[in-house]
């Protein structure tokens, strides 16, 4: 690729940057998982320790991996190998990983559409709204028609490139998103009495549920909702200009994520508690749970269609980013336009997408069972979806977040990195504190993870 075409490939406006950078983390998990996770762990005491852990894990390894990709200016698998070729497996397992959570992650984001679709045609989900769910997760056909609709419009936006029409569109509806939560959650604190008590319970510290599973679930929610391990910031920050200040737009960008994951448990939280509703984990919580409440709500349904809304913002302004990922790897290594790549990867996703959607509910593969291994209870079986789910999330998410540390630290090596990060020290030097963060902190944390995915810690 020339010079020429790297230079024209840059953002247009720091703005633009940090919204395309802060749309990729911001996602589902901040939205279905941080508040689930929030509540569990005490509230205001998950609260604190996941901003201190966005602090020393989530925005060294933004940094990190944006020096390496304005540095190599190509592809996230052949950025890792530009100082040793050697090197290139690590971006492999960031692409890979990547790779295999856009393929559940489009089925679900599909189940977003549904909803949305659903709340703007008057929200009639009949009288069991667990039965609505599961008969829509387990049809061979609906899921993906919703799921190849969202692909088809995030394609379309992409085939010019992430610098062109999606910066634009990103511009526009990242602070959408933040709007319509902030709104959503306002409703909720004045239709519940007890809404109030769950806005308390959120803020509070209870140090008292807090668990060293909490903690390594606090560390893997960084790491997926930061946008961590998954070579995102590789692959925007090819598109990053050397003027740019790497480490203060880092900054912004874990900011507004963490930003958004809190209003969404401003949201979430009150208004499950308020409501007296159970607060269930995973995609059961917006399709269950907050469809229950919306239904009791006054104005249930526009409140649902602005949260439904709120959430397709965020699922496509992930999706751009990691559907451009294997993109560009795939346009590099087989020379063909960005266009081409990007409808061929897409096919492929979605073919892996048909596997995860099969197999979710009572649907045509949901006996299919993969084994899982864990310390203490021996081995588990899980379905496609959530196998994938749980190897990219909690394997190759940490694995890659331990590599691009050990690789800035000791392949590139401190004066490398230094001097790519604050441009020959023009924005800076790398103080003590974050070789330790980045030889000790990042490794440490990332290394708990996989420890608790396989059972060793409780």
């Amino acid at each position: 690729m020339s010079n020429e075409k790297k230079a024209a490939a840059n953002f247009g406006s720091r703005f633009g940057y940090i919204m395309v950078a802060a749309g990729a983390a911001i996602g589902l998990g901040n939205i279905w998982k941080f508040p689930y996770l929030a509540y569990g762990g005490g509230g205001g005491a998950f609260i604190v320790v996941y901003i201190i852990l966005c602090l020393i894990l989530g925005h060294p390894v933004v940094e990190m991996e944006t020096a390496i990709g304005r540095y190599a200016k190509t592809n996230a698998i052949d950025a890792y190998g530009i100082v040793n070729p050697k090197w290139k497996f690590a971006g492999f397992v960031n692409v890979a990983c990547t790779f295999m959570i856009d393929m559940y992650y489009i089925i679900v984001s599909g189940y977003v559409l549904k909803y949305a679709v659903a709340y703007l045609l008057g929200g009639n989900f009949g009288a069991d709204k667990a039965e609505y769910y599961m008969d829509f997760i387990s049809d061979p056909i609906q899921p993906l028609i919703y799921a190849g609709i969202l692909m088809l419009i995030i394609v379309l936006l992409l085939s010019k490139g992430i610098t062109e029409l999606v910066e634009k569109v990103t511009k526009v509806i990242m602070p959408l998103l933040f709007v319509l939560l902030l709104i959503c959650g306002f409703w909720a604190l004045f239709a519940f009495d007890g809404a109030i008590e769950g806005l308390k319970f959120y803020l509070i510290p209870d140090f008292s549920k807090f668990t060293w599973k909490t903690f390594a679930d606090a560390c893997m929610q960084v790491m997926f909702s930061v946008g961590i391990g998954w070579a995102i910031f590789v692959t925007l920050g090819a598109s990053v200009k050397d003027s740019a200040n790497i480490r203060k737009d880092s900054m912004m960008v874990t900011v507004c994520d963490t930003a958004v994951a809190l209003t969404a448990g401003f949201v979430v939280i009150p208004t499950v508690v308020g409501s007296g509703s159970e607060m269930a984990a995973g995609p059961s919580l917006i399709f269950l749970a907050m469809t229950e409440i919306f239904s009791k709500l006054p104005g249930g349904n526009i409140l649902g269609l602005f949260f439904f809304t709120a959430i397709i913002f965020a699922v496509l302004s992930t999706f751009f980013t990691i559907l451009e990922i294997p993109v560009k790897c795939v346009e590099e290594k087989m020379h063909i336009s960005h266009s081409k790549a990007t409808w061929i990867t897409a096919i492929f996703i979605m073919i892996g997408g048909v596997f995860c959607s099969l197999s979710q509910g009572y649907g045509l593969l949901s006996g299919v069972k993969l084994p899982w291994w864990s310390f203490g209870t021996g081995v588990s079986y899980y379905n496609i979806y959530d196998w994938i789910d749980c190897f990219s999330g909690y394997v190759l998410l940490p694995l890659g977040c331990l590599l691009t540390a050990f690789y800035c630290c000791k392949v590139w090596g401190y004066k490398g990195y230094e001097k790519e990060l604050t441009k020959d020290g023009r924005d800076g030097k790398l103080s003590l504190y974050d070789k330790v963060i980045m030889t000790v902190a990042v490794p440490v944390l990332t290394l708990i993870v996989i420890l608790n995915c396989f059972g060793f810690i409780k």
